[in-house]
Parts: structure tokens; C-alpha cells; sequence
């Protein structure tokens, strides 16, 4: 079992690749969190594999922050997308585990 914490600051109005597409193992959880207070309203854009963002989770307001889990979660790069004006810190956990 392995555990990955990642952090990145994305500028406004861009977007990153946050998560790895996992190469040795096998994921069993990841969330993405955007870090800014409760009471702001900053819109992100979440995509599994999409980097074009034709299909995507939304996270605003209080919400902000994004989770799945179990054996059939998405294997692939997760992609975010800064929709706000401001630059935003973004931090993703995933559990791997062996196949």
C-alpha cells in the first residue's frame, strides 16, 4: 500500500494535471481539495482523463473538495481546472495498493 499527497498552486483561469495515471499499482481512493475559506466562492473544474473538459465535476462554494473510492474509481490522470479569478493551492491524496 502507498500513499501520494500532492500540492500545486494553479493561476487563475488555468489548468494542471494533479493526479498520475498510476503505473505499478492500483488506486483505491483519491480526493482533490481547493484550499481557500469556506465563506469564498472559487469554482474548479474536475476531470478524469479529460484534459479537454467535455465532461467534469464542479466544486464551489463551501464544497470545495472532491472524493471517490473502491475497487471501481478511475485509473487515470486527474486533470483540474482553476475557474476563479485568483491563483488557487490544490491538495490530492490517493491510496495505491498492489494488484
Amino acid at each position: 500500500m502507498a500513499q501520494t499527497v500532492v500540492s500545486l498552486t494553479i493561476p487563475a483561469g488555468q489548468q494542471r494535471v494533479l493526479i498520475e495515471k498510476p503505473q505499478a499499482m492500483y488506486r483505491i481512493f483519491f480526493s482533490v481539495r481547493a484550499i481557500a475559506p469556506d465563506t469564498s466562492w472559487y469554482q474548479s473544474k474536475i476531470s478524469l482523463g479529460d484534459p479537454l473538459f467535455r465532461t467534469y465535476y464542479i466544486i464551489d462554494g463551501p464544497a470545495k473538495y472532491f472524493e471517490a473510492t473502491g475497487e471501481g474509481i478511475f485509473q487515470g490522470r486527474v486533470w483540474v481546472r482553476n475557474e476563479s479569478t485568483t491563483n488557487l493551492l490544490y491538495v490530492a491524496t490517493e491510496i495505491l495498493v498492489d494488484y
